[in-house]
This record gives structure tokens, sequence and C-alpha cells, in this order.
């Protein structure tokens, strides 16, 4: 089994998913998944994603919004 994410959408919610594991994971562990994702840039890609501001160590509230668009938004995927 496979999921697959199309256009533009699916990617919009992949990168929703990933963000969302991303900054719980640091939240938790207080490690970086990768150089890129800082805790200002990752609350600024959650930001952008739904549209709300988050404030320096508003993780949890970052992961709760991003779980709800993603509820909203769907996966976007198909199972293959």
């Amino acid at each position: 089994m496979s999921i697959v994410f199309e256009g533009k959408a699916g990617v919009d919610t992949y990168r929703a998913i990933t963000l969302k594991h991303a900054i719980a994971f640091y939240a938790k562990s207080g490690m970086k998944v990768n150089r890129a994702y800082t805790p200002t840039r990752m609350l600024a890609a959650a930001g952008e994603i739904t549209g709300q501001t988050f404030k320096r160590g508003q993780y949890a509230q970052a992961v709760a919004a991003l779980e709800a668009w993603i509820a909203i938004n769907g996966t976007n995927g198909r199972t293959q």
C-alpha cells in the first residue's frame, strides 16, 4: 500500500504533516530534525500554512493548528 500526494494541494498537505511531526519532535526532545528546521522557521512555516501567528515557544498551539488544518483539508492522497 502506498499513499500518493498529487498537485499543489497534495504537496501542501504533505508539508503540513511533515512540519507537524517536526515541531512535535522538537517540543518533546529539543532536537531539530535538520539544520533548516530551526524553531523560528518551523513556527513561521506553520503560520504560512494555517494563517495564524505563533510566538516563540508556542509549539503545542502550532501542532494543534496544523492538525486542524490537515483535518479540514483532508489528506488529498490516494491509497494504492
